[in-house]
């Protein structure tokens, strides 16, 4: 995957920006709904079962008629839909902030069953959790009024694309920065604060009850 680019200047980090904390209600119901975080080592995505994403939310799985799954992750528009990437892209995403892109895949099977070594999660939300976290990946496109996000560029798979996006990408902000926001916005019990790799990410949701580790990035 490709959200490399703040490897390079890791040594000079201490910390990434603050993720702000959503605060679950007293009583949301049961965890009736899973979803998926995963990593392969170096960039963390979000896979949510089709049926979980309501009719008029997310508009651009349309591009996918025949995804059982939808895979989002967010990343540098220039570096990350690179065919090849070089150092000095990597570079230069790291240290200047720069426009961002979504990538979504859809895919056949859970993450567990389509990708090979990755770390998967399941997360077991409340159907208001699960509102919040759809609500919040939805606005993170960057559509027209009134209309859907248009295609930038094919995506890393035969079945995925690019697509405009809100914010920038930079040393503070990285595609596992962005990961621990949206999971943030459910209202998970642990602080996500200070995530910056995504082991940081999946070491903090392994401390979670309703977290279950279902396949493991190979050594």
């Amino acid at each position: 995957m490709r959200c490399f680019a703040w490897l390079i200047c890791a040594v000079w980090l201490t910390a990434c920006g603050s993720i702000p904390q959503t605060q679950p209600a007293a009583d949301e119901g049961a965890a009736a709904h899973r979803i998926y975080v995963y990593s392969n080592g170096w960039h963390s995505s979000i896979v949510l079962p089709r049926h979980m994403l309501p009719p008029g939310q997310v508009p651009e799985v349309e591009d996918f008629p025949e995804a059982a799954f939808l895979e989002f992750g967010w990343g540098d528009r220039t570096y990350y839909p690179a065919p090849d990437p070089s150092f000095e892209m990597a570079l230069v995403a790291a240290i200047a902030p720069s426009p961002a892109v979504m990538h979504v895949a859809g895919l056949p099977r859970p993450p567990q069953e389509h990708y090979r070594d990755v770390e998967v999660l399941t997360l077991d939300l409340s159907t208001a959790a699960l509102v919040r976290l759809v609500t919040r990946i939805d606005a993170r496109f960057d559509r027209p009024e009134g209309g859907r996000a248009e295609h930038l560029a094919q995506g890393l798979y035969r079945d995925s694309w690019f697509y405009p996006a809100h914010g920038e990408f930079h040393l503070f902000n990285t595609c596992n920065t962005w990961t621990a926001r949206m999971v943030a916005a459910t209202g998970v019990d642990v602080s996500l604060s200070g995530v910056k790799r995504a082991d940081d990410l999946m070491d903090r949701l392994r401390e979670l009850p309703n977290v279950t580790s279902i396949a493991k990035a190979s050594d």
